[in-house]
């Protein structure tokens, strides 16, 4: 397939609601982030129309270099003491049933940012009791008792990306292995979280590595995956390899249901946070 022009599939609609304006003045008052605008997420236009969005804590600065994201990395500011309140605000006032709520790697704090994972979390469940939480975290560099921290908040979904298959690892991210995820994601599970990954395809990735990286997650106790074309943010970025079709991650999504998730969203523009308040049933 030439991968110089986007197939069809892969059109997007602009197309929002008077529901986006309303959320993007709420993110802006909040001088919150969101991964839907920092790491320029195709499906923007359309959660925000129904209200939704994935919140992004800890500034947004990377200590990491990942050749997949687009989220700036630089040397990051200090924490703002009063995120978790805004953000508990901003939740409130957009009346969610659902957040997903992650952040930039923080290498350079000594806790590696766990403590304010912890008092976010705990601030929009005070402050929204009836809104379940979803959080999509760093690996922690598979420090347990950072986890620990982190889960003290009580999430709903305690989620981290794999990003790909464990050969493509060290070429499109920075310093995260596939091994150390792994542990992460174990970590969590053994915890007694409900635990969720997601892996990009068109990254030059074989069949047979999707279905290795399907069982291991599920061997990690992971329970809730998810699987999306990856775009290339601009042309510094890791070039696609190959762009999949709708059907291929539909025999995708079947495989992985057979082998034992409890709940697989599989798509060409699908992101880890993309409709996943239903993955809650």
């Amino acid at each position: 397939m030439n991968i110089s022009r986007k197939p069809e599939w892969l059109r997007i609609s602009r197309k929002s609601t008077d529901e986006y304006p309303h959320v993007n003045a709420l993110i802006h008052a909040g001088g919150l982030h969101t991964i839907c605008q920092e790491g320029k997420c195709p499906n923007k236009a359309e959660c925000w129309s129904r209200g939704t969005a994935t919140f992004m804590i800890l500034g947004d600065r990377c200590t990491r270099a990942c050749k997949f994201c687009a989220t700036s990395t630089a040397r990051p500011l200090p924490p703002d003491p009063e995120e978790p309140e805004k953000l508990a605000a901003s939740v409130s006032a957009m009346n969610l049933r659902h957040v997903v709520i992650t952040s930039v790697t923080r290498d350079d704090l000594p806790d590696e940012g766990a403590e304010h994972w912890r008092r976010c979390v705990e601030a929009v469940r005070q402050a929204c009791k009836h809104t379940t939480i979803e959080i999509l975290t760093p690996d922690f560099n598979q420090k347990e008792q950072l986890i620990r921290i982190v889960g003290e908040a009580q999430p709903d979904i305690f989620s981290h990306n794999l990003e790909t298959v464990e050969r493509l690892t060290p070429q499109v991210r920075s310093r995260a292995t596939y091994r150390g995820s792994l542990q992460s994601l174990k970590i969590m599970h053994n915890l007694g979280f409900r635990t969720k990954t997601g892996i990009m395809l068109g990254l030059g990735e074989t069949e047979d590595e999707v279905m290795q990286t399907m069982d291991d997650a599920l061997n990690a106790g992971v329970s809730i995956f998810t699987m999306g074309q990856y775009l290339q943010p601009s042309s510094a970025h890791f070039p696609v390899a190959e762009y999949i079709t709708p059907k291929k991650f539909k025999e995708y999504k079947n495989t992985a249901l057979e082998k034992g998730f409890a709940y697989v969203e599989s798509g060409p523009l699908v992101r880890s946070s993309y409709h996943a308040e239903e993955a809650m049933g």
